[in-house]
Order: structure tokens, then sequence, then C-alpha cells
């Protein structure tokens, strides 16, 4: 029986205060055997990114599900780690690539900690810190209000609907010059949450309350709402850091107050869907330099059906299109060939699919891991599959530089299949 070896054995503090257990995993590991109490086993289960079965004696099988990140109890802290073992700082570029397009390369540098929690506080606090030197940024934000006298310009159609025959009050829509605007209230949500993740060192936690004070004064975002859309501009560019990072902290993380001292906290990421999205969108930034347009997630037929529910379709991460017609398509697979449980003959099986329903001839399929590139002619057939590596490892330009050579070289398969 295979037992865990955690790597930070429970602790007394100066204020005799137990710190968590560390227990740390591969994502490509087959899991380890450890003891847990039922309630951390629980959060464990409920927050997706380990599955901890009971085993009798408070012992519980942990094992990866094929996700990355942290869990932290009032016990125990569970760490699953990408393969690789990416940096905090890389899995934070990949993160916010993704999901912004227009996001540069070096505009999140973490603190890297061989604790995730702390990496993040702490490079939270350090951003905030960089964008409130000058104080709260402020902008205009549109008000709609109820008022006796005309501000702005007046609703009229409000008016007549929700007033009919009233002359006051008056249905008003006015720009107000205020701290209140989207940027402000997502860098509170942020610090809001991280001030709630237990264990943070007390320095810090001490810098994100203070950090936090002076948000005050800003609306508080509610918990489960959407966050509030934000463009980049040169007004808010000493914003961009910390509002990339508070985005990425939001979407990922969670922290609770549980009874008395107990607080949970999780940050979880599906890195199988963060590699496809920073593929896609770094791939279709880099196809844009040559002609025809890149669609992500593009739908398309595989059978031919007269009603809906017989249907099938393919669904590959990118597709180029020139004059409206595919000639390229990409897919994108986080576990590479030499990676524990990946399929080599699945993932040559669906770019064949794709290949047939698009009518083309070269598919190219994007492993995360080093490797050389691989061109495989399937049989019978006038499709190419091509294995392209992309190394998670290299600085954040490098891994950019190899998307720019997946582009180029698939453009230069296009124009001589043409």
């Amino acid at each position: 029986m295979e037992t865990a070896k955690p790597t930070t054995q429970t602790q007394q503090t100066g204020r005799g205060i137990q710190k968590p257990r560390h227990i740390i995993l591969d994502e490509l590991s087959g899991g380890v055997v450890d003891k847990l109490d039922p309630a951390s086993a629980a959060f464990i289960n409920s927050s997706g990114l380990a599955k901890a079965s009971p085993m009798g004696l408070g012992l519980y099988r942990i094992e990866p599900v094929g996700m990355v990140g942290s869990v932290r109890t009032g016990t125990v802290q569970l760490d699953v780690r990408p393969k690789d073992r990416l940096g905090l700082s890389r899995l934070l570029f990949l993160l916010s690539y993704a999901g912004n397009q227009g996001f540069r390369d070096d505009a999140v540098n973490a603190v890297e900690d061989s604790e995730l929690w702390s990496a993040l506080a702490e490079s939270l606090a350090q951003l905030a810190e960089r964008a409130l030197t000058r104080g709260l940024l402020q902008g205009y934000l549109n008000v709609d209000e109820s008022l006796r006298t005309v501000k702005g310009r007046i609703r009229i159609s409000d008016q007549i609907s929700r007033r009919p025959g009233m002359l006051v009050p008056l249905e008003v829509s006015y720009d107000e010059f205020t701290e209140d605007i989207p940027e402000n209230r997502i860098l509170r949500a942020a610090l809001d949450r991280m001030s709630k993740v237990p264990g943070v060192r007390s320095d810090v936690l001490s810098r994100l309350r203070q950090l936090k004070g002076k948000l005050d004064a800003v609306t508080r975002l509610q918990s489960g709402a959407p966050l509030p859309r934000w463009r980049a501009s040169r007004m808010n560019m000493r914003y961009h850091a910390v509002l990339r990072l508070s985005e990425v902290i939001l979407r990922n993380a969670s922290a609770e107050a549980g009874e008395g001292d107990q607080h949970t906290a999780a940050f979880v990421v599906d890195m199988s869907r963060v590699f496809a999205d920073f593929v896609g969108t770094a791939l279709r930034q880099a196809m844009a330099a040559y002609p025809g347009e890149t669609r992500l997630r593009y739908d398309a037929m595989l059978n031919e059906a007269v009603r809906d529910s017989d249907r099938l379709t393919v669904t590959p991460d990118a597709v180029h299109l020139l004059g409206g017609r595919p000639v390229a398509v990409y897919d994108a697979k986080y576990r590479a060939a030499s990676d524990i449980g990946a399929s080599v003959s699945a993932d040559h099986f669906q770019m064949l699919a794709y290949c047939t329903a698009l009518q083309v001839p070269t598919a190219w399929l994007v492993y995360a891991g080093q490797g050389e590139i691989k061109l495989r002619r399937i049989l019978n057939t006038d499709i190419d599959v091509v294995e392209y590596p992309i190394d998670l490892s290299l600085p954040a330009p490098k891994i950019l530089a190899s998307i720019a050579d997946l582009a180029r070289e698939s453009w230069g398969d296009v124009v001589r299949q043409s």
C-alpha cells in the first residue's frame, strides 16, 4: 500500500496554532494513501481537484482527476501540481493569455514560491501596491437614477412607462466621475478573496487588508455574479497587471469562512482546457499575419443526416479558413504521447475525422511537452497528421515563438497544397 509522504508535517506556530499538513501530488501520479478527517475529505471531493476515497481507520486514497491546483482546510493542504513542474508564473501566463487576447507576456510576473497560496497572495499584494501608488483609479460611470431635477439626459421611454403623466421625479442618465468603476470593483473582490485564505502569512495578510481598506467606498461584487467588463487603455495601464491576476483569482479560486476559525480555500484549474484555450488564442493571433481567418471551437458535420437527432458533429480547437473554406485544422492535447493515460491512437483517429469532415489534407496535433515534430501519413489516404510539441517549461516569449513557428509552418503547408 502506497502511503503519502507530506513535504510539510503538521507544525506548531508561535501562537500554538497548528499549520495544515502539506500533501503534494503530481497530476500524472496514481495517487497516495494518507490520513484525512471526514470534513477535509468531503471538501477535497467537492472542490473537484482530487478524489478522496475512504479506506478505513481514517485513511483515504487520494487520486488526481485531471485537474491541478491547491485546496486548503484547517488541517490539510493538498497540492496537485502540473506535469513538468510548471511554475506559478507560467501557469498564470497561460490562464491570463487565454482569457484576454491583449495580454502581454510580461504582464504578470508572479512571485515564485513552493506553496501556491503564498505565491498568489504575495503576487497580488505586490501588484496591487504598485497599481495604487498614485491613488485609486477614477473614471466615468454611467448612472441611471430618479431625480427631481434634470441631470444628464432624460430617459423618455422609461419616464413614460414608469411615470405616465408625471413630471417629477425624472428618469435620468448621466456620467459620474468616480472611483466606483469596474477596475476597482474587480481589485477589491480579489483582495477580499485572498484575505480569507487560511494560512497566508500575517505580514502579507496585513498588506492585503490595508489595500482593501483603500477600496472601502467601492461597490462589493456579489458572490457568483459575472465579473464587470473593463477595457485596457492608457488611462488604466498601471492597473493592467493586477487586473489580469485578479481575474485569474476570481475565476479559479474560492475561499470561505466556516464555523469558528475554520476556513477553506481552493484554486482548481483544468489544464487540458487551459492549454487548448491558450493554443487557440495564441494561434489565432499568429495566423493573423497570413491571409484568411482563424476560428476557434469550429463545428463541422461528420455525416449526412436528414434529422437533427441523427447528425454527428466534430469540433476541433481551431480551423483556418481561406475564402470561407477550411484549409488547416488544429487540435491541442495537454497530455503528450509519453504521458500516463495519453492515447495516441485516439488522438489520430480524431484528427482523421476532422480532416475527412473538413476536406483538409493536414491536421496539426499540438501537444504540451518536449520532443521532435513528427509527420504521420495515414494509410490509404492523402491525410497527414503532424505532431507538434509546445514546451511549456520555456520562458513565455519562447512559448509564443513556438506558436508563431507553428503558424508559419502550417501556412507553408497550405501554400504547398494549393
